[in-house]
């Protein structure tokens, strides 16, 4: 029996969203370009949302991201954002490898080694970039930095969940 016979039957008009392995990439800078957006704060508590949902969607759906998006994506962020050049390109790749890593070392995840390791990430993101501030000349304690790091583990959840519904969009049929 040919294998096109096993296959089922595809009607026409169903399948995913149209430019659905797109949505994963215009959702970071979507969320990169939020921080842009004119908010006024007098300690940065702000979380980083594009390495949020970067590490949420890298959780969720792995075979949608290739190693490489993480340096042009960590590029523009570093653009938009004001970092140096090149320090969101640097940890967001390595935070890619070390997913690519726990994917090849785990054999199942729980929902609650996915919120340790995108935690770990965070204080890895927001420790290199107090690093770089204090190598840059800024008189900061890293204890400054200890409010955005709990926002942000706090917050991915919800980024989480914000994800696994965008996710769910994306493969419905029409």
């Amino acid at each position: 029996m040919a294998r096109a016979a096993l296959q089922p039957k595809k009607r026409i008009g169903e399948g995913p969203v149209p430019g659905a392995n797109m949505v994963p990439a215009a959702t970071v800078i979507a969320a990169i370009f939020v921080s842009a957006l004119p908010i006024v704060v007098q300690d940065g508590w702000f979380p980083d949302l594009g390495f949020l949902m970067l590490v949420a969607w890298r959780l969720r759906r792995s075979d949608v991201w290739p190693a490489w998006w993480a340096a042009p994506l960590g590029l523009l962020n570093d653009a938009v954002t004001g970092l140096p050049l090149g320090l969101s390109v640097t940890v967001w790749t390595f935070a890619m490898l070390v997913l690519d890593f726990a994917d090849r070392r785990t054999i199942w995840r729980d929902y609650w080694i996915e919120w340790v390791l995108a935690a770990l990430l965070i204080v890895m993101d927001l420790a290199a970039q107090w690093q770089v501030a204090a190598w840059t000349g800024a008189k900061l304690a890293f204890i400054t930095a200890v409010p955005n790091i709990l926002i942000s583990a706090a917050s991915f959840p919800l980024l989480a969940w914000l994800i696994a519904s965008i996710d769910r969009w994306r493969f419905s049929r029409r």
